[in-house]
């Protein structure tokens, strides 16, 4: 999962309810360059099969990203519809931390597109009844066959699939190599530690000097890796329980705390005004900090938005290893309420079967999960994904050596993120030490949870 910990919100914006027989309203989304209001809609092909005698079709989808994934992900849905000409889709997108907040709104009033995008938080979901059963399409609208089994499972609760992966990922350290050799420190390679990290980190800071540094601070997005290589986990859905103790969590926030401390962290005050996953503020791109966590399928977006050259490094190794796993970096589900289940089913068997889909989709949410799929993209891949591949080709081959289980987020894990970026803030501004911002932090995440378990 990015994986970062995708959050899902209790708050949004309300939406109209939809024309035509869709399940929801009429597209009112947001535009992730400019955050303004936007609808995505593609085309109007739909109507181009009034004449064949199926029956006119309207669906709405909706997803997160940039506005160069909406634009992949409209030029995916133009060809589905020129390719099924008796069903019309309506897009929409929203910049990533509004987005969830938006889809839960309209979970909440019954007005929720069709098909929309989960990552990590399926199981939030899945408990709460809205997502679309899959499960009597498999072999006919929608062929699992070529697909990962592994995928396969992440998208089955309870024996029912609710859930489809369309990218599969990998965390890994994404290093700017331009800055590296600009300090003349080496390169870090697979197999470094959290030693290793800090100390290159304070290198490259000190050796560029003021305005540069060597790291963002990804104590949030790492926190579950962290935990792995620790023998723990956030969050074990097998008990429905947390995984981990506060004493566990504790010496990872005060690593982080130590290093910026030593200067090797680009200041808290930067850090929330140019976000590392941000494409159009962060710093890795502007050659000012010189490494971050970052899911694979976001790499070859950074490397082109960039004339400095990056590579992926595996995360630093902990006691049993990196703690991270080759994963489902986001999927497709159906609304329970959709008036078109078959549809709905057809077109998530298009976006990861179609071989024309494959081209135009890239690795933008991550590498294929069907064979056929990344044949068909590893044969005319650029430099930036061949690097993808070869690095989730390395995590896959660590895996199979030092195995982790599959990760969910636990429930209310939008919360959960907001209260972790708030204790790094709490800590980086110096309003609390460590030791209190954790311990508030423990006890809030047992909250979350024991909360949202009560309102299943």
């Amino acid at each position: 999962m990015k994986k970062r910990w995708l959050s899902i919100a209790l708050t949004g914006m309300a939406v109209a309810l939809a024309a035509c027989g869709s399940s929801g309203g009429p597209s009112n989304g947001n535009d992730a360059a400019s955050g303004s209001p936007s609808t995505s809609s593609p085309s109007s092909s739909a109507s181009a099969g009034s004449d064949s005698g199926q029956k006119q079709v309207e669906l709405r989808m909706m997803w997160w990203g940039d506005q160069a994934r909406a634009d992949l992900t409209n030029k995916a849905i133009e060809l589905f519809e020129q390719k099924n000409p008796n069903i019309k889709i309506t897009g929409e997108f929203a910049p990533f931390d509004g987005y969830f907040d938006k889809l839960n709104t309209q979970l909440a009033s019954g007005t929720a597109p069709d098909i929309f995008f989960l990552g990590g938080n399926v199981l939030d979901y899945a408990s709460k009844d809205v997502l679309l059963d899959l499960t009597p399409y498999v072999g006919k609208e929608l062929n699992l066959d070529d697909m990962d089994p592994t995928m396969v499972q992440y998208g089955t609760v309870d024996g029912k699939l609710v859930h489809v992966s369309v990218g599969a990922n990998a965390r890994g350290i994404v290093v700017n190599k331009t800055m590296f050799e600009k300090a003349g420190v080496p390169v870090p390679q697979d197999g470094w530690t959290w030693d290793d990290f800090a100390n290159v980190s304070k290198e490259i800071s000190a050796k560029l000097g003021k305005g540069y540094y060597g790291t963002y601070n990804f104590t949030t997005d790492a926190n579950d890796i962290y935990l792995k290589q620790n023998g723990k986990q956030l969050y074990d859905p097998a008990n429905n329980k947390l995984g981990f103790e506060e004493a566990d969590i504790l010496p990872w926030f005060q690593f982080w705390d130590k290093l910026s401390k030593e200067g090797g962290v680009v200041p808290i005050e930067q850090q929330v005004s140019n976000p590392p996953t941000d494409t159009g503020k962060s710093l890795i791109l502007t050659g000012k900090v010189a490494m971050t966590l970052l899911p694979s399928n976001q790499f070859g977006t950074f490397q082109g938005l960039t004339k400095d050259e990056l590579t992926l490094v595996q995360v630093p190794r902990g006691p049993k290893g990196t703690g991270v796993v080759f994963e489902s970096s986001q999927g497709i589900s159906g609304y329970a309420k959709t008036k078109y289940p078959a549809e709905v089913a057809k077109f998530i068997n298009f976006m990861i079967n179609d071989p024309d889909a494959a081209k135009i989709l890239g690795n933008n949410r991550g590498v294929p999960v069907t064979a056929s799929s990344r044949s068909v993209l590893e044969s005319t891949a650029a430099p930036a994904d061949k690097i993808v591949y070869d690095y989730t080709s390395r995590v896959s081959e660590a895996n199979k050596k030092e195995p982790f289980s599959i990760t969910y987020n636990p429930p209310g894990s939008s919360e959960y993120l907001k209260l972790s970026d708030n204790t790094v803030q709490l800590i980086g501004f110096g309003k609390e030490s460590v030791e209190k911002a954790v311990a508030d932090f423990y006890a809030g995440t047992v909250k979350i949870l024991n909360s949202n378990n009560a309102g299943q």
